[in-house]
């Protein structure tokens, strides 16, 4: 691998991991109860890690992260609310900042912005708001990824393209809970110049979306990359 190049894995729904010279992030991991994750990988998966970045408190995005984080003994990155909870009711170690701010997570330069859903959690029989649902853009000096987290459209998007002006994007689509696949074609093709996108929150019930031919059908310029759980791509 070059020394400039970022590494990409799909780990199934919106679970990424993002390798950049010394720095691996998790990004949403969940694996227990994750469908499309074969959970016997999860020990090779995280042995690596150095961070764990969040972009809301649903449970099929930060159920894992706080073990994940004590195991490993790293910190997770998100919506400082919900990493002031963290911090005081699980003990582990955090950076929270929020939407604009901008942390040096390793050798990533890490933008906090907004996404449209909801973020909540259950914690010892009681429902707790999770601050709020946010996305990022996740830069290096040579590429910016935008991980849309859950989200629909926005206008806010247009800003983002042309501040961060990111390369690649990693953006949910599967329909009844975030964007669909037009809707997210719709958001690429008006608000960004992407080479290239990695489609996700998407085939992991029967509920989402199983097919990205509308995405790549509308897109006949950017580089759709339908991953495989687990395989490493090189960007």
């Amino acid at each position: 691998m070059q020394e400039n190049q970022i590494t990409i894995s799909w780990l199934g729904h919106s679970g990424f991991k993002i390798k950049y010279k010394d720095t691996t992030l998790l990004v949403d991991p969940w694996f227990e109860g994750n469908p499309m994750f074969p959970e016997r990988e999860k020990v090779d998966v995280i042995s690596d890690c150095k961070f764990i970045l969040l972009s809301h408190a649903h449970s099929d995005h930060a159920s894992d992260s706080i073990k994940i984080a004590k195991e490993r003994d790293i910190p997770i990155v998100g919506m400082y609310d919900l990493m002031q909870f963290y911090e005081a009711e699980h003990k582990v170690s955090s950076v929270g900042f929020n939407k604009g701010g901008t942390v040096q997570i390793g050798d990533f330069s890490i933008t906090m912005v907004s996404a449209s859903h909801s973020s909540s959690f259950h914690h010892k029989d009681n429902f707790y708001y999770g601050g709020a649902e946010v996305g990022y853009m996740i830069t290096t000096p040579e590429k910016t990824i935008y991980f849309s987290g859950d989200t629909d459209v926005m206008a806010d998007m247009q800003i983002f393209g042309e501040l961060h002006k990111p390369e690649i994007g990693i953006l949910c689509c599967g329909g009844h809970f975030t964007m669909d696949m037009k809707r997210a074609a719709y958001a690429a093709e008006r608000f960004f110049n992407f080479k290239t996108i990695f489609p996700c929150h998407y085939k992991t019930f029967p509920l989402l979306e199983q097919k990205v031919d509308v995405l790549r059908d509308s897109l006949p310029g950017v580089e759709i990359i339908e991953a495989d759980v687990l395989k490493e791509y090189l960007l």
